[in-house]
């Protein structure tokens, strides 16, 4: 992980919502807590604009973020975001902390590799269906992948790829898969367009009508 993030945070005494509104409207910043571990709950208030910056990039949601609070730092994860339920504004944060001896559960997003020039794509027409864009993984911190890739150039037409056929980084487990085969969902495949496919069978039946007709002669 070549990327790091810090977010300055500040303490958060008042509480509710009437103090939430009011971080918000005058300061500019909104509430968030850091909870897990060994040690108690933390309320904490953090920038707005620089949260909404750092959510820009992908790889927030899937690093160890570390939070600068009176000047402690701590490492966590990105839990849960809430945000206006129609104004472009974040609302609440929940940050979760992490231990470098302890597995976390991180949602990392997944990279299709080589897809317009994949042979099923480019000399035979097939669109690919992504079914999911990304998945739960289980690792140590010092183990968590920024994203999965999924290379494209061997997937066939109407192959399906699915969670197990995914190659994980050493140490790194789909949590899916640990709940058994029924769990084992697809992730994406490749397609002729309906369109296609019903100008086949059309093809193929006035084919056939034709040879019909023949043989009656």
């Amino acid at each position: 992980m070549s990327q790091e993030f810090l977010i300055e945070a500040f303490p958060r005494g008042d509480q509710g919502r009437g103090a939430s509104r009011r971080l918000r409207r005058e300061e500019r910043k909104i509430p968030a807590i850091i909870y897990g571990g060994k040690k108690e709950a933390t309320a904490i208030s953090i920038w707005h604009n620089e949260l909404k910056k750092a959510l820009e990039n992908e790889a927030f949601f899937s690093h160890i973020l570390t939070i600068e609070l009176e000047g402690k730092k701590e490492s966590v994860i990105l839990k849960d975001l809430q945000r206006h339920p129609y104004k472009p504004l974040l609302t609440h944060a929940d940050f979760l902390r992490v231990d470098k001896d302890h597995e976390i559960h991180v949602n990392v997003p997944l990279h299709f590799l080589n897809e317009e020039s994949a042979p099923a794509i480019k000399l035979q027409g097939g669109v690919a269906n992504h079914q999911i864009n990304e998945v739960e993984v289980i690792c140590l911190p010092q183990n968590l992948p920024e994203f999965l890739e999924v290379d494209m150039t061997a997937v066939e037409m109407d192959q399906v790829v699915h969670l197990s056929d995914l190659k994980l980084p050493k140490g790194v487990r789909i949590a899916a898969l640990l709940q058994g085969e029924d769990h084992d969902l697809p992730v994406v495949a490749i397609h002729k367009p309906r369109a296609a496919k019903t100008e086949d069978t059309d093809e193929g039946e006035d084919g056939e009508a034709g040879e019909e007709g023949e043989d009656k002669e």
